[in-house]
């Protein structure tokens, strides 16, 4: 990583641990390097999240070799009271992103061959 990602000031509609958590989503054996670079964050940052993620009990991890390999609950209720109050998951919360990730995938123009 060439050093720490660019600053980003003002609000955002995403948190960092959704960002974290949908990176993992898309790639379960993927290294705090990678999720990093992918989320924009330092890579302790993303040691942070995952460690609040697996407390939480919205995450869990495996060793596999030098490796990682993770594991999320799709099951687990999100946190903040409006939310939770309507029984939203983690599944619902990703599938929400990945929707949205698929139709800008559809609308990009694929590239030459």
């Amino acid at each position: 990583m060439d050093g720490v990602p660019e600053s980003h000031s003002g609000w955002t509609f995403l948190t960092n641990h959704a960002r974290v958590l949908a990176a993992i989503a898309d790639n379960q054996s993927a290294r705090v390097r990678d999720i990093a670079l992918r989320c924009r964050l330092t890579e302790r940052a993303v040691q942070k999240i995952i460690a609040d993620l697996e407390q939480a009990g919205y995450l869990s991890h495996t060793r596999q070799g030098r490796g990682n390999i993770y594991e999320i609950d799709p099951a687990k209720v999100l946190r903040h009271p409006t939310e939770a109050g309507l029984g939203l998951t983690v599944a619902s919360l990703l599938s929400l992103l990945n929707l949205q990730d698929q139709t800008h995938r559809q609308a990009m123009p694929s590239e030459p061959v």
